[in-house]
């Protein structure tokens, strides 16, 4: 589980707050997907999370760890993958996998490790090639089964099918739904409308460091969740439901 009590985070120097007051839970068999512009306060969020970033006030939990006051602690429950995965191009799957689990402080007996890289829909013939030679889509799945290997109770993405054609956001987004099925909380930061659509549980709008709002997935469908976003920016509902908070 993940959750972030009265989570709020001010830089030195800066007027306003990267994050305030930041409420928000993920359950254990649930996806939560933040949209925002950029500079609404999500990339802090996740760094406080992982413990990157220690926060000016409140708590970042990971399975009731605070992720500030024991970052290996909390760690060691939570997967990340950025935008993009970085991994050693030389190395082929397979390799990079056995490598990046036993540097994680989770070793898996190599007899394991084929097998998590076919759950994490790499196919088979891709494991023992370099991973130069893999699309963006396929490092994804092989960050996937890197969180598989290490047992991970919680999942943190960013940005994960950016750049991403569509059959391959397709699949992400399937391997992602596997995961919720198999009791992952999953936090999900994106600019994609129908990936959140298509996900998320729930899916959350950030401004100004708050979350203004929270729908309920099966509660709009794509184009209502797009006007939604839509209108809250270009009406400055946003700005007031900031505002109003902050009064």
């Amino acid at each position: 589980m993940l959750e972030a009590r009265n989570l709020s985070k001010r830089y030195d120097g800066a007027s306003a707050p990267a994050l305030d007051r930041l409420n928000l839970t993920v359950e254990p068999g649930e996806v939560f997907c933040l949209l925002g512009p950029n500079g609404a306060g999500k990339t802090t969020t996740v760094n406080l999370f992982l413990g990157f970033l220690e926060p000016t006030d409140g708590e970042a939990l990971v399975c009731g760890i605070d992720s500030a006051q024991d970052p290996l602690g909390a760690r060691a429950k939570l997967a990340y993958i950025p935008e993009t995965v970085t991994l050693y191009g030389a190395l082929t799957g397979l390799e990079n996998l056995a490598y990046f689990t036993e540097v994680s402080g989770a070793p898996t007996p190599s007899s394991e490790l084929p097998p998590l890289l076919l759950a994490a829909g790499l196919p088979e013939e891709a494991a023992t090639r370099p991973v130069r030679f893999y699309s963006k889509g396929m490092r994804q799945k092989v960050g996937v089964a890197i969180a598989l290997a290490r047992r991970a109770q919680a999942l943190v993405l960013d940005e994960p099918t950016s750049g991403l054609d569509p059959l391959a956001a397709n699949e992400f987004a399937a391997l992602i739904e596997k995961l919720r099925r198999e009791g992952m909380a999953v936090l999900m930061v994106t600019h994609d409308l129908f990936l959140a659509k298509q996900c998320g549980a729930r899916i959350g709008i950030m401004a100004g460091g708050k979350l203004a709002t929270v729908f309920g997935a099966d509660d709009v469908d794509h184009l209502g969740l797009e006007r939604a976003y839509l209108d809250l920016f270009r009406t400055g509902e946003i700005e007031r439901r900031v505002a109003g908070e902050a009064a």
